[in-house]
């Protein structure tokens, strides 16, 4: 097995980064904390009861990444915004010959890592997977796991039923980044390719199922799926939504940051993910519910790292995380975390 492995954590101190190594210590790995910050890095380590190593690193100094992944078995980047650190993460990963592993939500940084690096990951025989997080690589799991034993789909949607979405600072960072980029406009999958338009985004009732039920949703409320699903799943149509509540409180500038509610530090955020795929007529869907999205993703991240660490892999290069995990067991190893439902 993978435990007893030395895993950096880049953002580290981070929100979603504290859950990732509280995660690899619960599961026996030896993280490594990096980051910018060295000040922030000694303070995390010294309230963390193990032993951990601090290296700080910039991703403006190759130099100093190099030095944090020195003798590590994989690195999980959960510094945003992606646009400015992925690449040069992923590159010291490449030099270092280690695997990678992110937890983008940003659209364009995603379709980066796609497009730049899945020649050089593959011809190095590393495993590259970018949006391995709540975001992207749930949905994705969920959608692979919906389709069951389809090649192809006419339609994927992925409907998000957040009960809250108090942003991190780092989501504000991202979304601002994705926002530059796009020079304010929204974006869709449609027609088997990404566009972008400054149409306005819709409201329909969205039919999840319990315990949420039907709810009001922002249509082509688009995330990451829009990358990860199409990547390997040959479906012309990928759209996702978001509940009318947590669309407002993200574009609310004034919505504070979350707050840890219990001994994990998780705040008291539900959610329930509902993947729907259509083929002539037919539909199939997989569900998902559980407590803070920021909280869930190191379990995504994590499990991640100990299937390639392990080669329980499909494929190599950049992958998403329908495409290179058996999703339906991804799935259940994730329990207690996540609760899944299928409705085939």
């Amino acid at each position: 097995m993978a435990a007893g492995l030395t895993v950096a954590v880049f953002g580290a101190y981070g929100h979603t980064g504290r859950f990732v190594v509280a995660h690899l210590l619960d599961r026996g790995f030896v993280p490594v904390l990096s980051g910018r910050d060295a000040g922030k890095l000694q303070a995390l380590a010294t309230e963390l009861a193990s032993a951990v190593d601090v290296r700080p690193a910039s991703v403006t100094d190759p130099d100093s990444l190099d030095r944090a992944l020195a003798g590590t078995a994989a690195v999980i980047n959960c510094a945003g915004p992606f646009a400015a650190t992925a690449a040069p993460m992923i590159e010291a990963a490449l030099r270092a010959g280690i695997p990678y592993v992110d937890v983008a939500a940003e659209i364009e940084a995603n379709v980066d890592t796609f497009t730049h690096f899945s020649d050089r990951a593959r011809a190095a025989d590393t495993v590259i997977v970018p949006a391995m997080a709540f975001y992207g690589g749930l949905g994705d799991l969920l959608t692979t796991t919906a389709m069951g034993d389809w090649t192809t789909a006419d339609e994927a949607h992925v409907a998000y039923g957040l009960s809250s979405w108090h942003p991190t600072a780092g989501t504000r960072a991202a979304g601002a980044v994705s926002r530059q980029r796009r020079d304010g406009r929204a974006v869709r999958y449609t027609g088997g390719r990404l566009e972008y338009h400054q149409d306005d985004l819709p409201t329909l009732q969205w039919p999840f199922p319990d315990p949420m039920g039907a709810r009001d949703v922002i249509a082509e409320f688009t995330m990451a799926d829009v990358v990860t699903v199409p990547r390997h799943l040959p479906i012309p149509e990928v759209r996702t939504y978001m509940t009318v509540e947590a669309a407002r409180d993200i574009a609310d500038p004034d919505t504070p940051a979350p707050t840890a509610t219990d001994q994990s530090r998780r705040s008291t955020q539900t959610f329930l993910v509902d993947a729907l795929v259509r083929r002539g007529g037919r539909e199939r869907r997989a569900v998902a519910w559980g407590q803070d999205i920021y909280a869930v993703t190191a379990p995504l991240a994590v499990e991640a790292i100990a299937r390639i660490l392990d080669r329980r892999t499909r494929t190599i290069g950049v992958a998403s995380a329908g495409e290179i995990f058996d999703a339906p067991d991804f799935l259940r190893s994730l329990a207690p975390h996540i609760t899944v439902e299928l409705f085939q």
